[in-house]
């Protein structure tokens, strides 16, 4: 025989307030925070550079026909231009739009504009040599030939059509 419940367990459930909407959405919201801050450590790339580009349509054109990566995500912006994209290599990604003259416009520029790149790019895979053969059809500029290095590892640096820096190997540093 099922117990019922006493009068005074009633009236503590009525007498509970009832959550309103923001409530709801706040504790949602948090909720999904804290999975996402749990995620960190197993998240598939925990860092993602970002990039600009003065002609973004023709960067991800070229990054995906070059260097093999997968369009994940293009947002079309005004005139043409890239608002947001995310491109895949593996399991590594960058995120990428059309420079635009913004407030956060106004602290990056491309590497062409500036005559110099100040960071490079790093990404593991499988085959450089086949990778580099690869990109060079495609016109990158090869600023780096493939080497292999005393501390592990075969990679080359090459430079996009807007003067960014990368570098394709085989070195992994988890590893």
């Amino acid at each position: 025989m099922a117990k019922r419940a006493s009068s005074k367990t009633k009236e503590r459930k009525r007498s509970r307030p009832l959550k309103s909407p923001k409530t709801r959405a706040a504790k949602s919201q948090a909720a999904k925070t804290a999975k996402s801050a749990a995620r960190i450590g197993t998240a598939k790339a925990g860092v993602m550079p970002c990039l600009t580009y003065r002609d973004a349509p023709a960067a991800v054109e070229f990054l995906c026909k070059a260097f093999g990566f997968k369009k994940k995500m293009v947002v079309e912006g005004d005139g043409g231009s890239i608002a947001h994209a995310e491109l895949t290599l593996g399991n590594a990604m960058v995120m990428l739009g059309s420079h635009k003259e913004t407030e956060y416009g106004k602290l990056v520029t491309t590497p062409r504009e500036v005559g110099i790149c100040t960071q490079t790019i790093y990404l593991i895979v499988p085959k450089p040599d086949a990778h580099h053969d690869r990109a060079k059809a495609a016109g990158a500029e090869i600023v780096l030939p493939l080497t292999t290095q005393e501390y592990g590892g075969r990679d080359y640096t090459c430079r996009d059509p807007e003067g960014h820096i990368w570098t394709f190997g085989t070195y992994d540093p988890w590893a």
